[in-house]
């Protein structure tokens, strides 16, 4: 059971197990910046873990029995099993522990503005888009997002204000533990079925996310998706949607176009009435939706229209999202991108065909077996747009492969579509494949959540 915190200032040494993930080293180093003694323990090693030990925050690679044995408090991350040894010592110690979810629901009653923002897919964009704007109207937030973000230099910020403004992930329902004041809901698509089963256990999931937000507070979602806009009857606090296909939306996409890069020009209506043109340095049209997020809670938050148009102009993308990171001999453009769900793979191409190239090759490393095994007929689908296509080994995360599916699965049911694919599980060999067959102005994408990022670097070397 997670101990009830009533006092975060009852607890001196903070000590927290699986402190490389993305969120627990923004919590190590929130801690570390309020002059708590923060320790930690991870199972891999990283530029994370490297970073935090750089800052300060002592942190051992496999487990630490000494300062788990000797703090006040322990966090663990959702990965972390009761046979976990430093779960078991504080158990044997009486020492308090308590989950990454219930103790960043503890955070938010800190503030008076929470935001959270949850959705499926774009989080990490919209959060970015979000703080930046809020930096820019200097309204001093406090921020965790789930990527490195460079207008604050990491994945975190300490800020002194009644904002804190949070990326809030779905996964074994972490966001049910928030006490949102805001509450923006980008999408509800059928994933981490691992945990929920069927979809109607996520929709019901983001449903309840929405009811926590009392009569005060508000939820702003996307128009364009069904199960979102549903939202409208159901929750009791004020509501703003944003869409480009929905003209029934609070705010509105109109005019849009696409410039060489792929970056969405449009113009913005809010009920009705013109409200500003926006220009963007992100590409596709699941950019513009993220954009319309942040326009409409930056408005609700009084951020006037020229700080916001000026924040998303400057927006260049959060890191591993469509992130441009080089060229080979000049002439072949190489990104990588987080996306590891058909949705956000079909959002990505889409991106991609607005740009100005000549063919496009994807490197994708499927996540998770049991994702690849519920959605292989769609991550094939996803993926028929690219002019070529490389399929890794998949990514085991936190899996087992207990679902009999493959690499070679995908490749095979790509190939059954008439479309040619190659399974290659060396990132050496993937390397030299590209090299050896791109042509000029090609485009190379890395994809996925996993170490597929690892390729980019490796081929602009």
């Amino acid at each position: 059971m997670d101990t009830q915190i009533s006092n975060l200032s009852d607890y001196k040494h903070i000590h927290l197990i699986g402190i490389g993930g993305i969120s627990m080293s923004a919590i190590a180093e929130t801690l570390h910046n309020w002059n708590y003694k923060v320790t930690g323990s991870d199972l891999n090693k990283s530029e994370i873990t490297d970073n935090l030990n750089k800052h300060g925050i002592l942190t051992t690679i496999g487990h630490d029995l000494e300062n788990s044995k000797t703090a006040d408090l322990i966090v663990y991350t959702a990965a972390v099993s009761d046979t976990d040894p430093e779960i078991i010592l504080a158990k044997e110690n009486n020492i308090p522990i308590i989950g990454r979810g219930t103790f960043v629901g503890y955070l938010t009653k800190l503030y008076n503005e929470a935001i959270c923002i949850s959705g499926t897919h774009g989080k990490t964009t919209t959060t970015s888009m979000i703080s930046t704007c809020f930096i820019d109207a200097k309204k001093d937030p406090s921020i965790e997002v789930g990527a490195i973000l460079d207008s604050i230099g990491g994945n975190y910020r300490v800020g002194n204000s009644e904002y804190f403004i949070l990326e809030s992930c779905e996964y074994k329902g972490n966001f049910l533990k928030f006490f949102p004041n805001t509450a923006i809901i980008l999408n509800i698509d059928n994933d981490h079925l691992d945990y929920y089963k069927t979809f109607d256990n996520v929709v019901k999931a983001f449903y309840d996310f929405a009811g926590i937000v009392d009569k005060d507070g508000l939820v702003v979602t996307n128009g364009d998706d069904k199960n979102c806009f549903a939202l409208k009857d159901i929750v009791k606090c004020k509501f703003i949607s944003y869409g480009i296909e929905n003209e029934n939306c609070n705010f509105v996409a109109k005019n849009i176009e696409f410039d060489e890069n792929g970056f969405a020009i449009f113009d913005v209506y809010k009920n009705n009435k013109f409200y500003e043109r926006f220009e963007l340095s992100v590409a596709g049209n699941h950019n513009i939706l993220n954009a319309l997020a942040c326009i409409s809670t930056c408005d609700y938050y009084n951020i006037s229209k020229d700080i916001i148009k000026t924040a998303l102009k400057k927006f260049t993308g959060a890191e591993r999202r469509l992130e441009f990171k080089g060229k080979i001999n000049n002439s072949v453009s190489v990104f990588d991108d987080y996306a590891h769900h058909p949705t956000e793979i079909k959002a990505t191409s889409n991106a991609v065909k607005n740009k100005k190239y000549n063919e496009s090759w994807v490197i994708f490393q499927p996540h998770t077996y049991s994702r690849t095994k519920n959605h292989l007929e769609d991550f094939a689908d996803s993926l028929l747009d690219f002019d070529n296509i490389i399929i890794l080994d998949i990514y085991a995360a936190r899996e087992k492969n207990t679902f009999d599916i493959s690499s070679k699965d995908l490749v095979n049911k790509i190939t059954s579509k008439c479309k040619k694919a190659v399974y290659i599980p060396d990132f050496d060999e993937v390397v030299s494949y590209i090299k050896e067959n791109v042509k000029e102005n090609d485009i190379v994408i890395t994809l996925g959540a996993g170490t597929v990022t690892q390729i980019g670097p490796m081929l602009l070397k």
